[in-house]
C-alpha cells in the first residue's frame, strides 16, 4: 500500500511539473514606456501643445480618468483584464519593481539583441550594426528537432534581418516591405503584399506601418501554424520621436487590441489552446523626469533604460501585477523563452539566467 501511495505521489509530481507550453509568441512594441503601461495617459504631456497635436479633446475623451487604474485600463484593456488576471506584469517602479536594459545604450538594435540573445554585447552600439554575430534564442530553438522549421519572425523595421541574422539563423525574418508567400502566395498573401507595396510610407523604406506586420504575422499563425512566433511592432517609437502623443497612445491602444486578437485566435485553435505562452515587452524606455524628453531615449536620457514586460500562458503563475520590490534585466528574457518551451538556451557567448518567478 505504501508503494502505491509513493508511486501516486511521484506521478502527481511529474504531472505538476510536466511541460505545458508547446508554443510561444513573443511580442514587442518599440519604445513604449512603463509609465503609460502602469499609469495610463500622462496628463502633463497631453496638455502640452508641442505634443498633443492640437487634439487634446480626442485623447482626454478616449484615455483620461483621474484614477490611474482606470486610465491604464482605457489605454490597454486587454493587458489589464486578461493578462492582469491570468498572467504577470513586471516593471511598475511605483512599487520598486524594476525591469531594465542591461546594455548601456538604451536604443533599439542593442535592446532587441539583448532580448533575443540573452547577452548585452558591449560591441553592439549602433542601429546600423552589421548582422548580429551572437546566436539568438529563436535560432537555437530552430535547431531543436521538434521545432525545426516551425519558427518565424515579423518586424516592421528592416533592421530585424540583421538583428536576428536571417542568413545564418535559418528561419524566415519578414521585415519592413518584404513580401510574404514566396513565389506562390495565396490570395490573402498577395492582397497583403499589394496593399503593403502601395501603402503610405511615413517612415520611408526602413519601416512599414504596423498594420501590415500584424496581418502578415496573423496569416502565418493561421496557415503555417508556427510553434515559435515573434512579432515586432514599431509605431509607438516612431510617433514618440515625432512628438505626437495622441498617435503614440493610439498606436499602443491598437497593439493591445491586436494582442487580444492573437490571444482569441490562440484560445480557439486546437494546436494552440491552453498550450501557448505570450511574452510581451519593449526594447528600451524613454525620458520622463524632464517631460519634454519623453520623445527621446539613449544613454544620455535619464530613465531610458527602464522597461517592462508581461506574460500569460500555461507555465505562467496568475500573479497579476507584481508589486514586490525586485530587479529583472532584459538579458534574462532569452533564457526565459527557452525555459518556457522546455529547453536550456546554450551558445558560445554569455547568457543570463531565466526569470524564475514567472513559472508555476
Amino acid at each position: 500500500m505504501k508503494k502505491i501511495i509513493l508511486f501516486a505521489l511521484v506521478f502527481t509530481s511529474i504531472l505538476t511539473h510536466a511541460q505545458k507550453t508547446e508554443n510561444i509568441i513573443i511580442i514587442t512594441t518599440d519604445g513604449f514606456r512603463w509609465q503609460e503601461v502602469f499609469n495610463g495617459m500622462d496628463e502633463s504631456i497631453a496638455n502640452d501643445k508641442k505634443f498633443n497635436q492640437d487634439d487634446s479633446t480626442h485623447i482626454y475623451t478616449k484615455y483620461w480618468s483621474t484614477d490611474a487604474k482606470e486610465r491604464r485600463q482605457k489605454l490597454m484593456p486587454f493587458m489589464w483584464s486578461v493578462i492582469a488576471s491570468k498572467g504577470q506584469l513586471y516593471g511598475n517602479r511605483n512599487y520598486g519593481n524594476k525591469v531594465n536594459n542591461a546594455n548601456p545604450f538604451w536604443f533599439s538594435y542593442p535592446g532587441y539583441s539583448e532580448i533575443m540573445t540573452g547577452y548585452a554585447d558591449p560591441l553592439i552600439n549602433s542601429n546600423h550594426y552589421k548582422a548580429n554575430p551572437n546566436v539568438n534564442v529563436l535560432e537555437f530553438l530552430n535547431q531543436q528537432s521538434k521545432l525545426k522549421g516551425k519558427i518565424a519572425a515579423f518586424g516592421a523595421w528592416d533592421a530585424f534581418d540583421r538583428i536576428l541574422n536571417e542568413k545564418r539563423s535559418g528561419f524566415p525574418v519578414v521585415s519592413a516591405f518584404d513580401k510574404i508567400g514566396g513565389k506562390k502566395p495565396t490570395v490573402r498573401e498577395k492582397l497583403i503584399n499589394d496593399m503593403l507595396a502601395n501603402s503610405f510610407k511615413p517612415f520611408h523604406e526602413e519601416e512599414c506601418l504596423d498594420v501590415y506586420t500584424h496581418f502578415e504575422a496573423l496569416e502565418e499563425l493561421k496557415t503555417k501554424k508556427p510553434k515559435v512566433l515573434y512579432i515586432a511592432y514599431g509605431e509607438t517609437d516612431e510617433w514618440a520621436h515625432g512628438a505626437r502623443y495622441s498617435s503614440y497612445l493610439d498606436a499602443a491602444h491598437q497593439v493591445d487590441a491586436w494582442i487580444k486578437q492573437i490571444w482569441d485566435f490562440v484560445q480557439n485553435d486546437p494546436q494552440y489552446k491552453n498550450k501557448t505562452t505570450l511574452l510581451i515587452t519593449t526594447d528600451h524606455g524613454r525620458g520622463d523626469e524632464i517631460k519634454a524628453e519623453w520623445t527621446s531615449h539613449g544613454s544620455k536620457i535619464k530613465g531610458a533604460s527602464q522597461i517592462w514586460f508581461a506574460a500569460v500562458g500555461p507555465e505562467i503563475a496568475a500573479k497579476g501585477e507584481i508589486k514586490t520590490e525586485g530587479q529583472v534585466y532584459q538579458e534574462q528574457f532569452a533564457q526565459t523563452i527557452a525555459k518556457v518551451m522546455g529547453y536550456t538556451f546554450e551558445a558560445n557567448h554569455p547568457i543570463a539566467t531565466e526569470i524564475k518567478t514567472l513559472k508555476q
